[in-house]
């Protein structure tokens, strides 16, 4: 079964080596490593180039303009040809080298299986060994109190994709939100939970960066239920804060 992984990029030399690096330690072989750049003005696209090589013909990558993220993830999408599907930010990293091994082989064990989500480790951008938040998905529940499955560790059969959807560019800052919500609660695909953290990622996203993206994203997200004529309560807000703020309180011991 082969898994194609994509990296969307944009100025991340300072980060983007430790992605790489963690994707090409992966000891699962049939991957397929995709490299979305937005036309970088630093170091970033030397540094892709640099490790082309080291994956022997499994590498590939493009750097052109893009619409933002959300339109960088559809070319990715639109280039895969894995069976299944994940994203990795240039400014995150997988837990360890086995992450992709424990997500296909669930995947092999029951084919009917359309996707697997699982945890994620919110880090210090300086320091990727100090877990800052622990977001800890827990298995299945409505959206509509607050669950959703962290978006990097969101793993998806590409024919789902093929068959509802890539992301809505219209969202600026929640278009993943829209897309989970979209296959699971109004699609209905088969999910199923590895409760335990498969990828670190840095704190600092776009989303987080002030006061002004946290609303817009959250009307973004009341805009996505509406959207998949899913009502939404006035107390959805206060639901979705909730499981955030456990996760500063959240603690993993491996």
């Amino acid at each position: 079964m082969k898994i194609s992984i994509i990296t969307v990029s944009y100025n991340s030399d300072l980060t983007i080596n430790d992605t790489i690096e963690s994707v090409l330690l992966q000891t699962y072989n049939n991957i397929e490593y995709i490299v979305i750049d937005g036309q970088s003005i630093d170091n970033t696209l030397s540094i892709i180039k640099n490790y082309e090589q080291k994956f022997n013909g499994r590498m590939r990558w493009i750097s052109e303009k893009d619409s933002g993220i959300y339109d960088a993830m559809n070319k990715g999408i639109n280039l895969a040809t894995g069976d299944i599907i994940c994203f990795i930010n240039s400014d995150d990293l997988f837990s360890d080298s086995h992450a992709i091994d424990k997500i296909v082989n669930l995947f092999i064990k029951n084919d009917k299986i359309e996707c697997v989500y699982a945890d994620l480790c919110y880090v210090a951008s300086n320091n990727v060994n100090m877990i800052v938040r622990y977001w800890k998905t827990g298995n299945q529940r409505p959206f509509l109190k607050g669950w959703h499955p962290a978006h990097p560790t969101f793993y998806v059969k590409k024919r789902i994709y093929e068959k509802y959807g890539n992301f809505d560019l219209q969202y600026k800052l929640a278009a993943d939100f829209e897309l989970m919500l979209r296959f699971i609660e109004k699609e209905n695909i088969s999910i199923v939970y590895l409760p335990e953290p498969l990828v670190k990622m840095r704190l600092g996203g776009a989303t987080s960066k002030n006061l002004s993206n946290i609303r817009k994203q959250n009307i973004e997200c009341l805009n996505a239920f509406k959207k998949n004529n899913i009502k939404v309560s006035f107390l959805y807000i206060f639901y979705r804060l909730i499981p955030k703020l456990k996760q500063y309180f959240n603690r993993y011991e491996k």
